[in-house]
Order: structure tokens, then sequence, then C-alpha cells
């Protein structure tokens, strides 16, 4: 069958197998599901290896199963293959049983002799579906076969890999990890995503119908999930209807604010103005050209922009301070029933108060916080996805919590995993920058998850093209080279 139906869907692991019992139904053999996936494990290690001593280690489950397939598959290509078992093959039952049995060599017991000589190493101990510590037994071999650096081959996820959220308890580093349909969040979250080393998806004949029928609300972030809402320019349009971008700048910390207002531009807003303090006006306007510059003289003067129905989305957060000018700004920008971003220093004013930042939150809204303001802002529990689709439930916010493995939540349960995104993103500014891209995209009238999924993917894709020396000012330049490489955007 095609991956055409869902190709970005992660599926947890009660998704999983749901969706092996949906394919029963739909008249797929268990037996023949566990041979294809044993059968693609070894296919993708005769890939990328020639024939040379290999053992594998088999759990007692369904992953175990998958090895047995996997071993005899390799041992009738001419591979010398041993096979190690944590625990007894009677215990086995079902499909793996069955698939034990047609094992014609020698079983051994899961211990450090079993990989003696063995130049790879199959892990089909434990799949995704492991919420325990490991065995004593299977840490001290994995843990050997880490110290000796022989490549590990993992089946679905390295053994002690949680599949629904990344969490690891003893499990070793992977070359290359074979699931099977779909990916899993423990595939992108991390620190599951640096466990598994290079991932493939094998097609193990699943119906596609079958992904239909899961609620499929996770995903990795990719452009197909959200480049049929980007929003175009139109022959006969003006920078107003391509929409304009308010946001607030701070003093004296200004660099924040014109990053972001760039990137807001350059994402595609048609008219992009920062408001600031009087005093800071020179500074603003000598350092910015396609940018208007307005002063905030009075208290009302922020009111009077709001106002103005051109200005369709609002950011305030980056270089603002951390004060009640700043909270105070964060709910008149609510109130205005625009679009509106918080970021950096307006999370943390409004964190106090958490409850009056929620009540105020009717329409459109994006919070943007990395790990230390998420905490200062919600008490939520448990993996970075759960705790990020909670906060967009508490909040009525779309959540980026951002990071290596970005998560963006939306309140009513969709999540995405952002998985492009280079380590020469962790420099000062680049948060701002993101906060100007979902600026830009909400100020076209872009709707909050969606654009929020868009910016992140296009962030990271433009660190990407850079490279080693990234600044946080060169990421907006950027910004139209990703864009071209759009299909929806080609032509532009």
């Amino acid at each position: 069958m095609s991956r055409a139906k869902h190709p970005h869907a992660l599926l947890s692991v009660a998704q999983t197998g749901e969706a092996d019992r949906l394919s029963t139904v739909a008249g797929k053999s268990v037996f023949d599901l566990m041979e294809s996936a044993g059968r693609a494990v070894a296919g993708e290690i005769s890939r990328r290896w020639t024939p040379r001593p290999i053992t594998v280690l088999c759990g007692p489950g369904n992953n175990g199963g998958d090895g047995f397939v996997a071993a005899l598959a390799l041992a009738q290509a001419g591979w010398p293959v041993r096979l190690a078992l944590l625990g007894t093959r009677e215990a086995l039952h079902g499909a793996a049983l069955w698939h034990a049995n047609r094992w014609p060599g020698p079983v051994e017991p899961l211990c450090p002799a079993a990989i003696e000589g063995a130049s790879l190493v199959v892990d089909a101990i434990f799949g995704s579906g492991l919420n325990r510590p490991l065995d004593a037994c299977v840490s001290e071999i994995l843990a050997l076969v880490g110290k000796r650096g022989i490549p590990i081959i993992a089946v679905d996820v390295p053994s002690g890999v949680q599949g629904d959220s990344g969490a690891a308890t003893g499990a070793a580093a992977a070359a290359m990890c074979v699931t099977f349909a779909r990916k899993k969040p423990a595939h992108v979250l991390l620190p599951g995503r640096e466990l598994c080393g290079e991932v493939v998806v094998a097609d193990i004949g699943i119906p596609d119908a079958v992904f239909d029928a899961l609620s499929i609300d996770t995903w990795e972030n990719h452009p197909q999930q959200w480049q049929g809402d980007m929003p175009l320019p139109q022959f006969g349009g003006n920078k107003f209807t391509r929409g304009s971008a308010l946001l607030i700048g701070g003093y004296p910390m200004t660099g924040a604010a014109r990053m972001a207002a760039r990137a807001a531009a350059r994402a595609g807003a048609g008219l992009t103005t920062i408001a600031v303090p009087e005093h800071s006006l020179a500074v603003y306007a000598a350092a910015l050209t396609s940018i208007m510059v307005q002063p905030l003289t009075t208290d009302d003067d922020l009111g009077r922009l709001l106002a103005d129905p051109r200005y369709t989305a609002c950011l305030i957060g980056p270089g603002a301070g951390v004060g009640d000018s700043t909270k105070a700004r964060a709910l008149a920008m609510l109130a205005s029933g625009k679009a509106v971003l918080l970021d950096a220093d307006a999370i943390t004013a409004c964190a106090a108060h958490p409850e009056e930042l929620f009540a105020a939150i009717k329409g459109a809204c994006v919070l943007t916080p990395h790990e230390g303001e998420f905490k200062r802002l919600f008490s939520c529990d448990g993996d970075k996805l759960s705790r990020a689709r909670q906060a967009a439930k508490r909040s009525g916010a779309v959540i980026v919590l951002k990071g290596s493995d970005t998560v963006i939540a939306s309140p009513d349960g969709r999540a995405a995993i952002n998985s492009n995104a280079p380590a020469t993103l962790a420099t000062a500014g680049s948060g701002d920058v993101l906060a100007g891209l979902i600026l830009g995209l909400l100020a076209q009238g872009m709707n909050a998850f969606p654009a929020a999924c868009a910016a992140v993917w296009i962030h990271g894709a433009a660190a990407a093209s850079f490279g080693p020396g990234l600044l946080a000012e060169d990421l907006p330049d950027l910004v139209p080279g990703v864009l071209r490489q759009l299909p929806i955007c080609a032509g532009c």
C-alpha cells in the first residue's frame, strides 16, 4: 500500500495497536504483518551493510517476533546470524511464537556472551509500548554494545524509549531505527530522537483506510500540513490587503523588536509598524527603512493604534521589558479583537496572574514560551507533548513550546512536533525572529495553528540553509529562499 494517507502523522502506541487491529479486520493477517515488519528490517540492513556477523536480540513480545523474522531473512540471505532471547521460546505466544518456531538455529540466552564477535546488533527486545525501566540484564548488554561501538539497528524504537513521550531509561543509541507504517512521537521528541539514529518508516501493508479511522491529531511538522493555508499575494492587492502587523518595541533592548519586525515583513506582511517609546524613536528609525516607526508618547497612543482597523495582528514581548506596562499592553492587545502573539517578556510579565491572562484570550492568540517561561506561566506535568497540549487547552491559545523539538499545540487538541531545526538556532535573538515570522503570517489572515506550524518550520529551514556561523539577524533575509522552495509559493 502507499503512504498517501496522513504521511506525516505521528501515531501513539495505542493508535499503532488499533491500526494493527483494524488491519486484521480488513483481512490482513497478524502473521503477515509481522512477516512484513521483520523482512523490512532485514531489507534495510542489507541495503546499508554487506553480510557480516550479526546478533539479533529478541524480547518476549511482538517486537521479538519481528526480530525472529529478520534473523531468518538475513540467514537465508547468507548472513552469519546469532539469535538471543530474553526468556524462553515457550513463553512467546501468537504470531511471535509462530515465527520463533520457524527459526532453525539455536536460541541463546540474552546475555553479554551473545554479542561476542558481532559486527552489528539488532535490538528487537522491547518496542515503543514499554513504560517501565529496562531489566538489569537488558541494560547491561545494551551498555556493552554501546561501549564496544557496535552499530545497533532498532526495531520500532530503541529498547527503553517510550513511544508516546520520547523518554528514555537505559536505552542505547541506535545507528538506525526501522519503524512501521508511521512514526511515533518518540522518533521526533527528545531524547528519543537522538537515540533513534536514522529513522526508516517501512510499509508493512496497513490499508490506507485504517489511518482515516484513527482520529489522528499529531503530526511531524511538514509543509504538506499547512502549505495550503499559506497566504499568497494577489494581483490587484495592496500593502493593506496583505495585512498590517503591529509590534511594540522596547528600550534599551531594541534589537529584538527590530529583528522581529523584519521577519514579519519577510513573511509577507504588507505593512509592519513598531510602536516605541518616544525617546528611542531615533534609534529605531535609523536602523529601519521599510518598517514604519510610531512613537508611544502617551498612554492613549497604543489604544489609537489598536483602534486602527488596518492593523490585523499584534506582537508584544521581544525586548519589551518585564513590568506592569508590558502586561497592560498585552491585555489591551487581547481586548482589541485582533490576532495576538505574546512572546518573551510579555509572557513573564503575565506569569504572576495567569488566570487573568487566560480569561482575556478570546480570539486568535499564540504564546511562544521556552521551557523557563512555560514553567512560570503553567503548572503542567508530563512529557513535552502532553504539557503543551494541557497548556493550550487551559489558556485557549496556540502554544509554541520552543526547543530543538518545538511542540506546537492547539486548544482543540491538534499538535505538531518540529524536527528540522539545526543546533545553530541556539543563538541569541532567534526566538525574536520566530515571533516575527508568526506575526507576519497572522497579519495576513492565516489561522493561528497553521501559522505557528509554518513559521516554526520556515525558521528551521532558514537556519539549516545558512549553516555554521549563523546569527539571528541573518534569519529574516534567508526566509525568501525558503519560501521559494514551497510548491505553493512557486512564481510568487
